[in-house]
């Protein structure tokens, strides 16, 4: 039986953390691509995360974040039970990442002020912008040997890595917050009352049976209302019956 876990966030913080890892775990993916199609995709999705993280402050958001991290793990450092060499490790990268965050320069920067970057961003915002008779100095970039193409994309990551390693750290101490307990939605509906510290709902349940998971609500209640995934009818309704899944606040 297959099963996948859902992520609704209950706050716009943790909701643009998501967005951004998403978008650097598809940057990974076609930054590895030989074809150079998919490499245009690369372009797109760069520019396409350039664009959000120019919009938001992640620098002040995920210094708080680790800030807290940092005294949650202190405290935790007094417990008789803990496990003091995972502890230091976690508390280690922790205050590493606080001073990379303290010291490097904003987001993005480094690729802002890249040439070939610069010279061809503007065109990927029209659709189809990225012909050749629209920039033949990218289509000449992506006629030059593949190795030399991967290793400029590798170092244009590298000015990411910092945001890639503080996004994720974040989120995973997020996502262990909350352990997955077993609910029933009856007729296909659910409701919670969130905690303070509620960031994230996660919903693991089936994909075999025709249904997903919505939700509505913010950080003090949410509702979870189950719908059927019916393509060919161009609309979902909603499920009418209960059904088990396992539910996670963090």
């Amino acid at each position: 039986m297959g099963h996948a876990v859902f992520e609704f966030p209950l706050k716009e913080k943790v909701r643009n953390y998501l967005r951004v890892e998403q978008l650097l775990g598809q940057l990974k993916i076609t930054a590895k691509s030989e074809h150079n199609h998919l490499q245009l995709v690369f372009f797109e999705q760069l520019f396409e995360l350039l664009d959000l993280i120019e919009r938001l402050d992640l620098r002040s958001d995920l210094t708080k974040d680790l800030e807290a991290h940092e005294k949650n793990l202190v405290y935790w450092s007094k417990h008789p039970k803990i496990d003091s060499t995972a502890l230091e490790q976690a508390l280690k990268t922790v205050l590493t990442l606080k001073q990379k965050l303290k010291t490097d320069r904003r987001f993005g920067s480094a690729l802002k002020e890249d040439k070939l970057l610069s010279a061809i961003r503007q065109r990927f915002a029209i659709p189809g912008g990225a012909c050749s008779f629209d920039l033949p100095n990218l289509h000449f970039w992506l006629q030059q040997p593949l190795e030399q193409r991967l290793a400029e994309i590798a170092q244009w990551l590298e000015t990411l890595a910092l945001l890639d390693d503080a996004i994720a750290v974040s989120l995973s101490f997020i996502r262990e917050r909350g352990q997955f307990v077993n609910v029933v939605a009856d007729n296909g509906f659910y409701q919670g009352a969130a905690e303070d510290k509620n960031e994230l709902i996660r919903v693991k349940c089936s994909v075999d049976e025709g249904y997903y998971p919505t939700l509505s609500g913010n950080k003090y209640r949410y509702a979870l209302r189950f719908m059927l995934f019916s393509p060919q009818e161009g609309q979902s309704g909603a499920v009418e019956s209960s059904i088990q899944f396992r539910l996670a606040a963090c």
